[in-house]
C-alpha cells in the first residue's frame, strides 16, 4: 500500500485569511488591522462588508496560477483546493518544489499570501497544510506518514466530531495510535460503513482521487444588511434572492445540458 500511495504528490493549497487578506491588499490604510465581521465579540476591530465578487475574482486569479502546474484541481471553497501534481506541467521534479513555486507566485503576482500540504494523498494533504499556517509548507514523505500520523488526536480525522469523539473516547481512543489498534470488525460494528473510513485513515489510506469540475451540488445567493431587518420584512428580499438562486440553476442546467432556458420558473 506505501508503494501505491508513494506514486500520488497532492498538494493541497489553503489561502491564507483570504477575505481579511484581499480587503488589506487593496486597502492599504488597513494594514496591520484586525479585519473581521464579528462585531459582538470584536468592537474595536475594522469592520467591512463582505465583496464577494471581488473574492471570486481573486479566487479565478489563484486558479490560473494552479492551470500552469496541472489541470487535476479540485476545489473545495474560494479559498483551498487540492492539485494531483504526480506529473506537473512545468516539468519540475518534485511536488515540493511544485507547491513552492505556486506560493512564490501567488506572493508575488497577487500580493497574498498561501499555506500547502504535500502528501502521498489527499487526506494527509489537508493535514499538513494546517502545520505551519499562516504562509508555510508542509510535506509528509511516504515513508513519514506513521511518525506524522500516530501521534495526532483523534479529532484531527475528517469526520470525527464531538459525537464521535465521544465515541471513540469510551473505547478509550483519544489518538490515531489508539484507533489503529482497533480491528476492522470492531470499528465496522460501532461505526457502519465509517467504521471502515475511521480503519483506513488510521492507516494513512485514503484513495479519493483529485476530482475536477466536479458538478454542482447547491446554488446559493445571499446578501447582507447594513441594519438588523425584523423577520417579518424579510419576505421581499427573501423572495428576490430566491429568483437570483432560480435563474442560476437554470442556467447551470443549460450549460450542461444545452436546452433553453425559460423566463418563468
Amino acid at each position: 500500500m506505501v508503494c501505491e500511495m508513494a506514486a500520488r504528490k497532492i498538494i493541497h493549497i489553503d489561502m491564507d485569511a483570504f477575505y481579511a487578506s484581499v480587503e488589506q491588499r487593496d486597502d492599504p490604510q488597513l494594514h496591520g488591522k484586525p479585519v473581521v465581521r464579528a462585531e459582538r465579540l470584536c468592537p474595536n476591530a475594522t469592520f467591512l462588508l463582505p465583496d464577494f465578487p471581488r473574492y471570486r475574482a481573486v479566487s479565478s486569479q489563484v486558479r490560473e496560477i494552479f492551470k500552469r502546474h496541472t489541470d487535476l484541481i479540485e476545489p473545495l471553497s474560494l479559498d483551498e483546493a487540492y492539485l494531483d501534481v504526480s506529473e506537473n506541467k512545468t516539468g519540475l521534479p518534485t511536488a515540493t518544489q511544485v507547491a513552492r513555486t505556486i506560493r512564490e507566485q501567488i506572493r508575488s503576482e497577487l500580493s497574498l499570501t498561501a499555506s500547502a500540504g504535500v502528501a502521498p494523498n489527499k487526506f494527509l494533504a489537508k493535514i499538513a497544510s494546517d502545520r505551519k499556517k499562516p504562509n508555510g509548507l508542509f510535506v509528509i514523505q511516504p515513508e513519514e506518514i506513521d511518525s506524522f500520523l500516530l501521534p495526532l488526536p483523534v479529532d484531527r480525522l475528517p469526520g470525527v466530531g464531538k459525537v464521535t469523539e465521544e465515541k471513540l473516547k469510551h473505547l478509550e481512543v483519544q489518538t490515531i495510535a489508539d484507533l489503529r489498534r482497533m480491528d476492522l470488525p470492531t470499528l465496522e460494528g460501532r461505526f457502519g460503513r465509517y467504521g471502515v473510513r475511521l480503519y483506513e485513515l488510521a492507516r494513512g489510506i485514503d484513495n479519493s482521487e483529485v476530482v475536477p469540475d466536479r458538478p454542482t451540488q447547491s446554488i446559493s445567493a445571499e446578501d447582507t444588511f447594513e441594519q438588523d431587518v425584523l423577520l417579518a420584512e424579510m419576505e421581499p428580499m427573501i423572495r428576490k434572492l430566491a429568483e437570483h438562486t432560480w435563474t442560476a440553476s437554470r442556467k447551470e442546467s443549460q450549460l450542461k445540458t444545452g436546452l433553453p432556458i425559460r423566463c418563468s420558473p
